[in-house]
């Protein structure tokens, strides 16, 4: 059988999807960073001052806000990056032409 030939995409949705893929991917990076920081500053702070679970239970928590507020900035960021495409032009060929004769 031979292989099927994959349909014509739209390079807008071949972008957009590229655009949510990268979105995607550093939020992910993000969040993971801010989760292992705040493991491992929990640990050492643990360690540092013999309080086993407290300082990382509480980063922990307080990385939960951190890490939602980050991905939401960087959101914000790719969305006011993604530029929308605005006709060319006037449509509306009348007005454009109306002062020229005068």
């Amino acid at each position: 059988m031979a292989p099927e030939k994959p349909a014509h995409v739209d390079p807008k949705t071949k972008f957009f999807n590229l655009t949510l893929a990268s979105v995607a991917g550093q939020v992910g990076c993000l969040t993971l960073l801010i989760v292992i920081g705040a493991l491992f500053g929990g640990l050492w702070l643990d360690n540092r001052f013999d309080t086993k679970p407290m300082y990382t239970i509480g980063l922990m928590v307080v990385s939960i806000p951190i890490s939602l507020g980050v991905m939401f900035l960087v959101v914000r960021v790719a969305i006011s990056r993604i530029k929308t495409s605005q006709p060319q032009g006037n449509p509306d060929h009348k007005e454009v032409e109306l002062g020229k004769n005068s």
